[in-house]
């Protein structure tokens, strides 16, 4: 980890995403969503994040977008940072989530693009500075652009951290070669988190990321790796994350795969039993689920 990192601040480590678990109607399923947080919170994380592509936030309605952050919150209780990830589409309706989870008592929100693909890059420094203007918690910005089609350059961060301070986290989902850029042409103004469920994750930390918000399904592993690199046993962490590389990088060939084996590994782990999935939504095969149980038969229960 660089010096820069290393000195935390206030967001760092391991942030697992949670999974939205629904029951055989295709309801949000509350015991299993607290079960999900307890289970994180016993693995040492962090932080807890929610309302992400993770927790299929494009698939829930606003009420739900609503039940999920209060449930996480009320299960968080305040024993770690809460992130809010906001999907609405609009600058009011992602204002209004934003006040909302600071209500709640969130830490921090990230903010998704809206879905226009050909919005300019100036159309979204003005829609993101918008929301952070009124936000009452620190802003950041998810930049995803290989999964949700939508982006903003390394300079287009920088000016919009320059006219919008607010707005000084980053979840800049990408290798670690693109972290490492990025961290350099905005001068260190971002704290740094990557996502793919960390597949780059030691490396990710040595280019200047100050965390990472994976899934839930081997955040403990995550956390121990994390919890290494920052006591500067860096042959430590590489030799655990060697053994968890294969497994993350099975799960995460897509969001939708990831989706469909992440969340049943983590069903597994919790012993919630079946997982019941919100259609339409990728279906398991015997072969993945041979797959995955393969490279995670070293996991164990949470």
């Amino acid at each position: 980890m660089t010096d820069a990192n290393r000195d935390q601040g206030q967001f760092h480590g391991i942030y697992p995403m949670l999974y939205a678990f629904y029951d055989r109607n295709g309801d949000l399923d509350r015991q299993a969503m607290r079960a999900q947080v307890k289970g994180a919170l016993a693995q040492g994380v962090h932080g807890i994040a929610v309302g992400g592509l993770a927790t299929e936030t494009n698939k829930l309605s606003t009420e739900e977008r609503r039940c999920l952050m209060q449930w996480a919150a009320e299960d968080v209780d305040g024993q770690v940072p809460l992130s809010v990830t906001i999907a609405e589409s609009n600058v009011a309706g992602q204002t209004a989530m934003a006040r909302l989870a600071g209500e709640l008592g969130a830490a921090w929100v990230v903010l998704q693009p809206p879905p226009v693909r050909g919005a300019s890059e100036a159309g979204l420094i003005r829609f993101y500075g918008a929301v952070a203007d009124a936000s009452p918690l620190p802003v950041g910005i998810q930049n995803a652009p290989e999964y949700i089609g939508i982006g903003v350059s390394n300079a287009g961060f920088a000016e919009l951290n320059r006219q919008h301070p607010n707005i000084s986290i980053l979840k800049a989902e990408g290798p670690a070669t693109y972290i490492a850029a990025l961290r350099e042409d905005t001068n260190g103004a971002f704290t740094l988190f990557n996502g793919r469920n960390g597949m780059e994750l030691v490396d990710s930390l040595r280019a200047g990321c100050h965390g990472m918000i994976p899934g839930v399904d081997a955040c403990d592993r995550q956390v121990a790796i994390y919890n290494a690199m920052l006591a500067g046993d860096e042959a430590e962490a590489d030799r655990a994350f060697a053994e968890i590389l294969p497994l993350l990088s099975f799960l995460m060939g897509s969001i939708e795969h990831l989706l469909c084996y992440g969340k049943r590994l983590t069903a597994r782990r919790l012993g919630l039993g079946e997982v019941f999935d919100r259609v339409p939504a990728q279906q398991p095969t015997p072969f993945g689920l041979e797959i995955m149980a393969r490279w995670s038969k070293d996991l164990g229960t949470f």
